[in-house]
This record gives structure tokens, C-alpha cells and sequence, in this order.
């Protein structure tokens, strides 16, 4: 009997039945080229000349059957080691393997990350998913199929190219049949994939290209169970952690005997500075937490920087310099200079649901449900935290509301562990409270970039300068110091060094090598591995501080060389894919506007994320409020090649979701703190672009590439609406705005001036 047999697909990270069931993986468990882990830490992947070839993950998860296992009665069940964080990836892989599996995919069990059966491909980031995952699902279901195939062929005597499939029956011109399960009982699917594919001709795609309803969807609008912080087990408990107020402050002493003589109170666990109360119910931890926290006295920790100085001090404790890019090429004299310096202050993920796990520690084994991007990184470092083999701790993600980038996750996660492991044979579920989402988060880093870039006298750029300042961009998880509460345990763990990611993914430098063609070009990342405030992984890294500045610039030097700025851009762009992005944006807003009513303005801007994966342009109409310098973004244009599309729907949702959060930060969005503490602890004090402020009109324009590689969409347009935002409000105002947020009362001041 196959080892899934009785997964029950929807519910089984819910397990609310309360039954478990077991599985490994029998991939290689060599870690996944995770870009965000591999450029940061510069880890190595071993694979061997003959998986280098291998498409996506296929290169360090080579075995076919760690992808697809089909059992003898022919339920077929295919795996992803990345996770679902809301971007619907689920469902577009699901297509991807029932597109090349000829199936049905409501006949397909489609599982996500779980250390216990899937492969490892390390984090769901980076807009990697459709790249790694969807690439390796799609080699791998082309060769099952073949491979099923060819011994139908072999049992039937006759030419494999005479049968046909559909829905896992394999048939043959004289109507003879075998299913997948019959088949794969001839057939041993416990190989290596192979370097080349019987993949479909993409003209008799059926599946993917299609927007398949999204499987996350129903119980998400109708209230049904659909997050961690949804998730009930029998006889779970509820537990709420104490935080410090600062960086590095000491639990000195507690008040214990009141708090557990509250209601419903169980228990408190304590491990150095790692302070939890676990009740019956939830209201009651929440109680027992404020009565805990407030007989907690500390030691005075560490002092916050200075916001008023944040980015001077980021510039002098840059000690990396790092070259990206520099050539060098003769050319005509320059004749006219601009420079220009941008300014990013520290953001919060803002994740809508606080983060939320929850674990059982049962018969030696720790199962933790978790929203962490990265199950097995996660697993590993829980394994070092808590002295417990890996084999003996299973990581399952379960979606979480909210994420979009390295948030609390894998903090909850190991405070959940931390309990669960001190209270055996009881499910304990963590939740952070808002003001802890908030103060505790993974903050985005403060940037500076400084650009100087000349035009010579036909309006040509021939030489551009750029530099950046910022600490890390990539803290996630890579040994148990990298957990908020190991760092609390006595003794305390210690978090592996800050170190900057490399090119071409790039970290704080990326995106800051323009894809634009210019004969001299020098770049230099200063990278701090120092951090004032903790920081991570946000979506985008860089990228959008980055695709502003350049875009910015670009359109500065299309007013000095009297030159319409889409005309600028193809000038000086060679990339054919990129120009037909650029064109299709500029066409569908109908580029250039006719003269604009007083503050009303229009601006574009494009990029390539990482100049890797998915091209976005984009112009934008706006309206500026002089009054209060608030700005709405009322009209947006968005053209869009992301390779082979798989679901039309998955990436208007991506890159519309992208729009909004990237005007929200880029408008609204700055982390209040002083020396003592982070003030911006709930939505009054962090606000967020409002469903009054989202934009009046927002089309997505996709250009399809059948038989193309994937290209990463997710994080693609958050850089050119940034820029298309600062171009616009200086069509409004001809004020241009280099400090973000742009919008409020330093716009208004800057208009009255």
C-alpha cells in the first residue's frame, strides 16, 4: 500500500480529524537552490554534471517519485516543496502537472511543503516558484507520462506513438486500455529524471493557459478553515509569549503565583529570557500574557537609532564595499550631469493575521504547523534549538494570513516547539499579539542609492554612477540563532553573521544594475553587517528602492535631453521582450496624454525583477490633494511577460496585489521608532493604504509566450510603480520627491514652498 494513500488533500495540514499519517520523501536531501538562502550564505549544492541540466528543481531533487507517486489503484498525488502564501502557486502548479500528466487536475491529490513527503526546494521565494517548481512538474509529468506510456507499449507490442492519453487511461488504435495504475506496476518511477523531456507541444495546451479556479479561494471568502491561525486540534491549549520591550534586554524577575491563579491558566514556561503562560482557552492566555508581562521587570537592553540620523549612520557602518558592475567604453563627451540621492526608511511587513503556529510534541516526535516560507530551513534549525534529531521533527506548512516576505513565522514557530517540547502529549497553538507583529518584525532596511549619470549632446547616456547603502535584506533562517526566541533561551544561541547576497539574485543591489544599455556603467553595493534595527527579507528586497531610483533618473534625463520619456527608454534599450513591454504599456494608456488638469499628472517606468525573471511596464495617472499631500492613484496601465503563462488570473492578481502594495509603501508606508522604542506598535500608528485610496482603474496587459521559460511575476511590479509614482507626481507638482513616503506632509510643505 502506498505510503498516501489516505492523505485526505484538502484538510490534511488541518488534521482535523485528528488522525496523522506518515511519509518520507525518498528525494536526495540535497537543500534546493533557494536563491535567498544560497546568496546570503553562499552554501553550496552538490549535484552532479548530469543533474546540472536537470530543469528547475529537478537539479537537487532528481528522483522522479519524490514528485509524482501513483499507486497500483491509480491515485495519482504530486508534491511541491514550495508553499501557497496567497499568491496562488498552488494552483498553478497543479496545472503545470496536469497539463503534461494529461489529467484532470480535480483527479489529482496536489501536496504542498512538508517535511515528512515532499522534496526540499528550500524557500518559497524570490519569485522562484514558477521558475524552480513549475519547471521541475513540468519535466517530471512529461516523463511519467512517457515513461507509463512506453510500457503500455511494451505490454501491448506496440509503437508508443500510436497510443493516446487522457485522464490516466493509456489506450491503443485497437481500443485495448491500461490506467496509470496499472501501468506503473510495470513501471518503476523510482529514477532519476533525465535532461531531456516528451514534453507537449504547447499549441495543444488544454490546461495550462487557462484560469483554473483557485483551490485556496472558497473557505477564504466564505469564512470556512483556511489559515494556522484558523487551526483547532482536540484538546489544544492556547499560549501567549511575553516579548522584551528592546533588543537584548534580560528577563530579570516575574510575578508567577497571581498570573496562575487566573482562569483557565495551565501552566507557564520559562527558558532565560523565553517567557510564555499557556490556558484552556484563548481569551484567557490573552489575559494571563498582559497580567505576566505587566510583574516583568528587565534589563535596559539596546538603545534604537536616532531616526533623524538612521541614514547618515547606515552610510558609516557600511563597511562591505562590493563592485556589481563596471565598464567601460569610448564615447562622446558629456554635456549635461544630474545626480541624485533617494532616501527608504524602515518598513513592516504589516502581515494582516499576527503570526501563528502550533505544535505536538508526542511519543518523541514534534509535528509543527507552520506559515514559514521555508519548512526544511525551518526544521533544521528547530533540530539545533532543541538538541532534537531532524528525523524526529516534521515542519507542515499551513497558510498564514498574511506574509510577504520573512516575517514572525518561524519566530511563532519556535516558541510553539519551545512549549510543546516542555508540555508532551498536548497541542499548544502560538499567537502573537499585533503589538508583537509589529515591534518584533523582520523590518525591510533603510536605503540610500546616490546616482550621477551624464547625457552627451544628442541626448545619449554615457556614463552612470550608482551607489547603495544597506544592511541586510536577508536573515532568514539558517542555524537556531536566526530564531527570535533561541536568542532568548540561557544560554543563548547565536545568530550566523550578516553576510550580503551575491549577484545576479542580489539583495539590497537588487535591480540596481540597469537593464537599460549604457557604454559606461559603475555600481557599488555598500553592504553594513550591522543592522540598527532587525531586518529581512520584504517583498522585492531592493528592488523596489532600486527600479525607483533608476526610473526616476531615467525620466529626469528624458526632460534634460528634451525627449518624450517612453521615446528616452527605447533609445536606449536593446532587450526586444523588454521594449515590447514597454510599447504595449505605453499603447494601452494611450501614451502621451493630452495636456492634464492642474495636479493631475502621468508617469511610466519599467523593470525586469533581478533582470531575470518577469518584464513590467507601467504608466499611471494620478491626483495630487494640495491641501494635505495626499495622492490617488486613479488610473493604471500594466504590460506584462512572464514566459509561458499558466493562469492569466494568478498573474493579474500578483501583479495587481504588487501595485497596491507597492503605492502603499511607496505613498504611505514609514516605521515610527525613536531610541527607546518602536511607536508604530497597530494600524493607527503604521497606517496602510486604505480601501478608500486603492486605485479607481488597474488593467493588466499579458503578453503569452507559448513554450517559454517561467518567469517569475510575484515581486515584479513593485519597483516600476514606484517609479511611475515619482514620475507622476512630478508631472502634478514638478516637485520631485527622493525621500519615501512621498505622500502627506512633506508633499504638501514641499507644494506650498
Amino acid at each position: 500500500m502506498d505510503i498516501h494513500d489516505d492523505i485526505d488533500e484538502g484538510r490534511r495540514h488541518f488534521m482535523l480529524s485528528g488522525a496523522l499519517f506518515v511519509a518520507f520523501s525518498l528525494a536526495p536531501a540535497a537543500r534546493a537552490l533557494a536563491q535567498e538562502v544560497i546568496a546570503d550564505e553562499g552554501a553550496a549544492v552538490h549535484v552532479s554534471k548530469e543533474t546540472q541540466m536537470l530543469a528547475g528543481s529537478l537539479k537537487t531533487n532528481p528522483i522522479l517519485d519524490a514528485w509524482i507517486k501513483i499507486t497500483p489503484e491509480g491515485k495519482v498525488t504530486v508534491f511541491t516543496g514550495k508553499v501557497e502564501l496567497g499568491t496562488g502557486v498552488r494552483t498553478a502548479l497543479l496545472q503545470v502537472a496536469a497539463e503534461e500528466l494529461n489529467m484532470k487536475p480535480s483527479l489529482i491529490t496536489f501536496l504542498t511543503a512538508d517535511t515528512g513527503a515532499s522534496p526540499d526546494e528550500g524557500l518559497t521565494a524570490g519569485s522562484h516558484t514558477m521558475a524552480d517548481s513549475g519547471s521541475a512538474l513540468l519535466n517530471a509529468a512529461a516523463q511519467v507520462r512517457g515513461l507509463l506510456v512506453d510500457g503500455a507499449a511494451k505490454r501491448f507490442g506496440v509503437d508508443p506513438r500510436t497510443l493516446t492519453v487522457g485522464d490516466a487511461v493509456i489506450k491503443a488504435p485497437d481500443g485495448r486500455t491500461m490506467t496509470y495504475g496499472d501501468a506503473v506496476r510495470i513501471v518503476d518511477l523510482h529514477r532519476k529524471a533525465t535532461a531531456t523531456s516528451p514534453l507537449k507541444d504547447p499549441a495543444t495546451f488544454r490546461v495550462i493557459g487557462t484560469s483554473l479556479p483557485r483551490l485556496d479561494i472558497p473557505n477564504k471568502v466564505t469564512g470556512g478553515v483556511s489559515y494556522v491561525q484558523d487551526m483547532q486540534l482536540p484538546g489544544m491549549l492556547h499560549a501567549r509569549v511575553v516579548m522584551p520591550p528592546v533588543y537584548d534586554a534580560k528577563l530579570l524577575s516575574f510575578e508567577e503565583a497571581a498570573t496562575l491563579r487566573m482562569p483557565g491558566v495551565v501552566r507557564i514556561v520559562r527558558n532565560g529570557s523565553m517567557l510564555a503562560v499557556v490556558a484552556r482557552g484563548e481569551w484567557q492566555a490573552v489575559l494571563a500574557q498582559r497580567a505576566l508581562a505587566a510583574g516583568c521587570h528587565w534589563s535596559s537592553g539596546q538603545p534604537l537609532p536616532d531616526r533623524a540620523k538612521v541614514h547618515h549612520e547606515l552610510k558609516r557602518i557600511s563597511t562591505q564595499r562590493i563592485e556589481i558592475a563596471n565598464t567601460r567604453a569610448a564615447t562622446a563627451p558629456a554635456t549635461k550631469t544630474l545626480t541624485a540621492t533617494f532616501l527608504k526608511n524602515y518598513l513592516l511587513h504589516g502581515s494582516i493575521g499576527p503570526s501563528c503556529a502550533v505544535a505536538l510534541m508526542e511519543n518523541g516526535l514534534l509535528t509543527v504547523w507552520t506559515h514559514s516560507q521555508g519548512v526544511y530551513p525551518l526544521r533544521d534549525a528547530l533540530a539545533e534549538m532543541l538538541s532534537m534529531p531532524k528525523p524526529s521533527i516534521r515542519c507542515i506548512h499551513t497558510e498564514g494570513s498574511g506574509c510577504y516576505g520573512h516575517n514572525g513565522a518561524d519566530d511563532a514557530a519556535a516558541h510553539a516547539a519551545l512549549i510543546a517540547t516542555a508540555m508532551p502529549g498536548q497541542p499548544i497553538r502560538v499567537q502573537w499579539m499585533r503589538e508583537q507583529e509589529h515591534t518584533w518584525d523582520h523590518f525591510t532596511p533603510a536605503m540610500v542609492t546616490e546616482v550621477s549619470a551624464s547625457l552627451d549632446a544628442n541626448g545619449h547616456i554615457v556614463d552612470w554612477q550608482y551607489s547603495l547603502w544597506s544592511s541586510s535584506h536577508n536573515e532568514r533562517i539558517v542555524n537556531a540563532g536566526r530564531l527570535l526566541p533561541a536568542r532568548m533561551l540561557e544560554p543563548p544561541f547565536v545568530s550566523a553573521p550578516s553576510t550580503p547576497m551575491l549577484q545576479p539574485e542580489g539583495g539590497g543591489d537588487r535591480n540596481a544594475i540597469p537593464l537599460y544599455s549604457f557604454p559606461n556603467m559603475h555600481i557599488v553595493n555598500n553592504f553594513s553587517p550591522t543592522m540598527p534595527l532587525q531586518t529581512s527579507a520584504m517583498r522585492s528586497l531592493g528592488a523596489h528602492t532600486n527600479v525607483l531610483a533608476i526610473e526616476s533618473v531615467m525620466d529626469e534625463l528624458a526632460d534634460m535631453a528634451g525627449v518624450d520619456p517612453i521615446e528616452f527608454r527605447l533609445r536606449h534599450m536593446q532587450d526586444p521582450r523588454a521594449r515590447d513591454v514597454i510599447q504595449l504599456a505605453a499603447k494601452a494608456f494611450g501614451w502621451p496624454r493630452r495636456p492634464r488638469a492642474r495636479n493631475r499628472g502621468v508617469g511610466f517606468a519599467f523593470g525586469k525583477y533581478k533582470n531575470l525573471m518577469a518584464y513590467v511596464a507601467i504608466a499611471v495617472e494620478i491626483t495630487v490633494v494640495p491641501e494635505t499631500g495626499q495622492v490617488i492613484l486613479d488610473h493604471a496601465d500594466v504590460a506584462v511577460d512572464a514566459g509561458q503563462i499558466v493562469s492569466p488570473d494568478g498573474i493579474r492578481n500578483q501583479i495587481e496585489g504588487g501595485v497596491i502594495q507597492s503605492a502603499s509603501w511607496t505613498l504611505y508606508e514609514e516605521l515610527k521608532y525613536d531610541t527607546q522604542r518602536i511607536r508604530g506598535f497597530d494600524w493607527s500608528s503604521y497606517p496602510i493604504l486604505r480601501f478608500s485610496a486603492a486605485p479607481r482603474s488597474l488593467k493588466v496587459h499579458l503578453i503569452d509566450r507559448p513554450g517559454a521559460a517561467f518567469l517569475g511575476a510575484a515581486e515584479a511590479s513593485m519597483g516600476p510603480t514606484a517609479g511611475a509614482l515619482a514620475n507622476a507626481i512630478f508631472d502634478a507638482t514638478g516637485q520631485r520627491v527622493r525621500e519615501m513616503p512621498f505622500a502627506g506632509e512633506g508633499l504638501r510643505q514641499r507644494i506650498d514652498a
